[in-house]
């Protein structure tokens, strides 16, 4: 298999030890509370951010240094409070975690989904399709790293270097062959 690999890190690149029933529970039970706290909190950071914005887009015109800056300091800022649920599990991982058939589905969907976007046509004045993706630990948490490259392998992709840990990296290969 032509993977991106560093052979020190192999067996990551297996599936993650089952999570206990009990542990999976109780974090169902605080994501039930805390994620809506979380999304209230995402909104709110999110209106803060645009009413700024449109004030500051009279600044914008002139500067497109600053509206750069803005744009990745509201990124960054969203994504903290985005992160802030990462320990949640939702009620299919509760339901479905040790197995490996659901998510090798989940892994395939995913794929799927990219593959359909990454090998659409491009169209007039559209942005071009996205020719690089990440698989979240989330999605193939069962089945491990090696069965998302080697599902992505097979529909075109190539595997770029990448913390298995975390999510897997996909560049679609057909992308520099068109351009």
């Amino acid at each position: 298999m032509d993977v991106y690999e560093d052979r020190s890190t192999w067996s990551t690149w297996t599936a993650e030890p089952v999570r206990p029933r009990w542990q999976l529970a109780l974090r169902f039970a605080g994501s039930v509370v805390w994620f809506p706290v979380v999304a209230v909190l995402w909104v709110a950071v999110a209106a803060v951010f645009l009413v700024v914005g449109m004030f500051a887009e009279v600044i914008t015109v002139f500067s497109n240094t600053l509206e750069r800056g803005y744009l990745n300091m509201m990124g960054a800022a969203l994504d903290r409070v985005g992160a802030l649920a990462s320990w949640c599990v939702s009620w299919p991982e509760l339901r479905h975690e040790g197995d490996p058939d659901f998510y090798k589905a989940r892994v395939d969907k995913v794929v799927g989904r990219w593959t359909a976007r990454a090998s659409a046509p491009r169209k007039p004045n559209m942005p071009p399709p996205p020719v690089e993706c990440a698989i979240p630990l989330r999605k193939y948490r069962c089945v491990g790293g090696w069965y998302v490259a080697e599902v992505a392998l097979a529909q075109g992709w190539e595997v770029r270097p990448t913390d298995v840990r975390k999510e897997v990296r996909l560049k679609w290969s057909a992308a520099s062959k068109t351009d």
